[in-house]
């Protein structure tokens, strides 16, 4: 299992000018891949192969104009042809969009394989470069031995620096039992409700910043193109943003590490995040709350910690049935918060019952699965709970007030 571990960096300035030179010619080299790549398509119908992109990039290092191409380590070169590569595979298998041109104004990365740093008792040293890099390593695991396989090298459009240590983990240190399983129903209101009745309030970070990022954006609408005035509100645009972005992944991974350290099953619903954001009304909201993010820091934490995580189907009707008896109402629409079971009477919270009707058929899935040991991307189909002997008409839900 690979393991990353982001940490904050303080470049001397010489490190700083050099490691931005690196970042200009990674950028140089994506983007003039790219043009290439899709101009030989336009042009012939034929697909570029990483081979012909390396024996490009080997071709414009021994021209005058981008000889200095070679006055930088070529690691973090070929290693942007080598993610521009993976990004058309994965394009091509539909699994992402199109690749695009990288901007200067962005988010700049260089990424260096073992062959270009040296990792010893804790002391980081690039490719290129005279004296250590410095950074703060605020994590449990002892410093002097790691061995990182790679170093992630960025920098955020506000001007902070960040390096990233990827290392390949042999085992999965399994966590104690807890003997408890709950089931997960995210929402915009409360963040989750848990078959056990808790709820987590959505922090709605962005809409807390929404005034001032507004305020921000306007002030970097009245400056003149190419100032320096411009050029201060852009850094504080970002660090606008950088603030709801860090706010959501603390708030995001605490949630999810305490999940993963009270149950030994969670169950989850397949969320179709990419579909349901094209609600102009909510699209906003639903991106704030990272619902993608929260399953994907499940997934991982689950496989780490040696947990269950099972994904059941996105079309399980768990708000609508009722998780004492069974019964399934025709139709709930999205207003009804509470509603009563017209078979048995009983009252239930929309959320709250959802959350019980989704650890129940997480339970299902589980005991008849045998695949991987925590059960991500699970999927069942119809449902697992028993109807009602009664006859099965739909009949009308009353809405509480």
């Amino acid at each position: 299992m690979r393991t990353a571990y982001k940490c904050r960096a303080y470049p001397a300035p010489g490190q700083a000018a050099v490691l931005n030179r690196v970042f200009g010619c990674v950028r140089l080299v994506w983007n003039k891949t790219l043009s290439e790549r899709q101009s030989r398509y336009r042009a012939e119908g034929a697909r570029t192969s990483y081979r012909d992109a390396d024996r490009a990039l080997t071709g414009w290092k021994r021209t005058r104009e981008l000889a200095f191409l070679s006055e930088v380590s070529s690691v973090p070169l070929q290693q942007t042809l080598r993610h521009q590569h993976t990004a058309f595979v994965n394009f091509f298998a539909g699994r992402t969009r199109h690749p695009r041109f990288k901007s200067r104004v962005g988010r700049q990365s260089a990424h260096y394989t073992r062959s270009a740093f040296r990792m010893r008792d804790g002391v980081l040293t690039l490719a290129r470069t005279n004296s250590p890099l410095r950074f703060v390593w605020s994590f449990d695991v002892n410093l002097t031995s790691l061995d990182p396989t790679m170093v992630v090298v960025s920098r955020d459009p506000d001007g902070r620096w960040y390096v990233t240590f990827t290392v390949d983990a042999a085992t999965v240190v399994p966590a104690d039992p807890t003997g408890r399983a709950v089931g997960v129903d995210l929402g915009l209101t409360s963040f989750l409700v848990t078959s056990d009745g808790e709820r987590v309030a959505n922090p709605a970070h962005l809409a807390r910043k929404a005034r001032s990022l507004a305020r921000y954006q306007r002030r970097l609408a009245r400056c003149r193109p190419g100032s320096l005035n411009r050029r201060k509100a852009k850094v504080k645009v970002a660090r606008a943003h950088r603030e709801v972005r860090h706010a959501r992944a603390d708030f995001l991974h605490r949630t999810t590490t305490r999940l993963v350290r009270s149950a030994d099953l969670i169950a989850i619903e397949d969320l179709s995040v990419r579909n349901m954001v094209r609600n102009r009304g909510l699209a906003r909201a639903i991106s704030d709350a990272g619902w993608g993010e929260f399953r994907r820091q499940l997934e991982y934490k689950c496989a780490r910690s040696g947990r269950r995580l099972v994904v059941i189907d996105r079309w399980h009707p768990s708000s609508k049935t009722c998780s004492n008896c069974g019964f399934r109402l025709a139709e709930l629409e999205l207003s009804t918060r509470h509603w009563t079971c017209p078979d048995c009477r009983t009252r239930h919270d929309r959320d709250l019952n959802a959350a019980k009707n989704i650890l129940a058929a997480g339970r299902v899935v589980a005991r008849g699965d045998s695949g991987e040991a925590c059960g991500a991307d699970v999927r069942r189909q119809g449902s697992s709970f028993p109807r009602s002997a009664v006859k099965q008409e739909a009949r009308a839900v009353r809405r509480s007030p």
